[in-house]
């Protein structure tokens, strides 16, 4: 049981950096065609908690699920009742006529199930969206000229607002955070909406999916965030380093530190060295508490006996096992559309060499927002990898050529 859950973990993790490339990756392409744009992250109030078990079954039978599959689900739903306990006290059963299981993998999938007629309100404004269970992303771009950009959106609220009532679902316009990306001559630098009488105001940044997205996309605040947390995780383990023996150490880090180091840190890809820097200093103190050393220790032969690559070659590492799942078809589609495979007008060697085409750039210096595109980035590094990395079968067999091939690129 233990190892299936940490397999859904695994996955959810995955389908989380995905869909937030998939939103950067928008707002990225929009500001590199000079467009403004604006990401409005939705709140709704206990979401799974309110989805009708009628409406519910009403769309699984409207999309094809019917016979015992449908008996399956209608089953699985109903007949199950809650209590409350207080001190010696404990009330009677009352009857659940409403709500999916939380906390299990068919939940989201039938939350996301019953949400998939909202897509079609939020397409007839013009608007982009991105679901991931209850979070759902819109996402707006627009010329700097266009002086309805705010209407519509207000528009488009409000009727996504009259969905959910008809749904019984609650849109929270107090959580929900308006990111506002202007883009080149933008004659305003702030945006705000309103809708059922609540006013929307667009933040500096805002937290999506574990990720602070800034309104610059450079990821200074998340990564300032992220730099306080990992040095508040090791102020704590070096208090307790004299009772850990190295390994314990080392696992301890791992999980608490390094794993935070690498969340969705795909997101990073194509940033300035100095942007990433202060992620590196953790990772460099991290190695330093493993082996119990001193502040100033060279770090290089540190992460050679951990076999930790340093922070910039684990977000190429990411960055190129997605564009692995990418080339094969296992990744999102949305990810897929992003590359595409280099072909020759006539039959040459390199047609078999597994190698991606590459995004024509402008003419402009390497910090232009093109240059950070996952679209020009994983072309780029894909093609710099051995033949046996490009051409392997499997996952794994790519990781095995990866790595090595890292490892040597970064620390010789």
């Amino acid at each position: 049981m233990t190892f299936l859950i940490l397999i859904s973990q695994v996955s959810r993790l995955g389908i989380q950096l995905t869909a937030l490339l998939c939103v950067t990756e928008a707002l990225r392409t929009a500001k590199a065609n000079s467009l403004s744009s604006a990401l409005i992250l939705l709140d709704l109030s206990a979401a799974f908690d309110t989805v009708n078990h009628q409406i519910l079954l009403s769309t699984l039978s409207e999309l094809g699920i019917s016979g015992a599959a449908h008996a399956w689900i209608a089953s699985y739903l109903t007949g199950r009742s809650y209590q409350v306990a207080w001190r010696e006290s404990v009330s009677a059963p009352r009857a659940l006529t409403t709500g999916v299981p939380q906390g299990s993998v068919l939940g989201p999938l039938l939350f996301s199930l019953y949400t998939k007629s909202l897509g079609s309100v939020i397409s007839s404004h013009g608007l982009s969206y991105h679901c991931y269970a209850d979070d759902t992303q819109l996402i707006f771009s627009f010329p700097p000229s266009d002086n309805q950009a705010a209407n519509r959106i207000s528009a488009c609220l409000a009727d996504i607002s009259v969905w959910m009532t008809d749904h019984h679902l609650k849109l929270n316009l107090g959580k929900t955070e308006l990111l506002f990306l202007p883009g080149k001559d933008c004659p305003f630098h702030d945006l705000a909406i309103t809708v059922d009488n609540s006013l929307v105001s667009s933040s500096q940044s805002a937290k999506n999916l574990g990720v602070i997205l800034d309104n610059t996309l450079s990821f200074s605040t998340n990564i300032k965030a992220l730099t306080r947390s990992c040095r508040f995780m090791l102020y704590n383990i070096r208090r307790v380093r004299p009772c850990l023996t190295q390994e314990a150490t080392q696992v301890l880090i791992q999980a608490l530190v390094i794993s935070r180091l690498d969340y969705c840190n795909s997101l990073l890809a194509g940033l300035p060295a100095c942007a990433i820097k202060p992620l590196q200093l953790i990772q460099n103190a991290a190695a330093r508490l493993v082996f119990n050393l001193p502040k100033f220790s060279h770090v290089t032969p540190l992460l050679r006996s951990l076999h930790w690559l340093p922070v910039e070659a684990r977000i190429r590492y990411k960055t190129m096992v997605l564009a692995y799942g990418a080339v094969k078809g296992t990744a999102p589609p949305y990810l897929q559309a992003l590359i595409r495979p280099y072909t020759q007008t006539r039959a040459l060697r390199s047609s078999t060499s597994g190698l991606l085409a590459p995004l024509p750039l402008r003419k402009h210096d390497s910090r232009s927002a093109q240059s950070k595109l996952f679209a020009a980035l994983a072309p780029q590094w894909w093609n710099k990898l051995p033949h046996d990395a490009r051409t392997a079968e499997s996952i794994t067999t790519f990781r095995r050529h990866l790595k090595p091939h890292l490892f040597k690129e970064y620390l010789g």
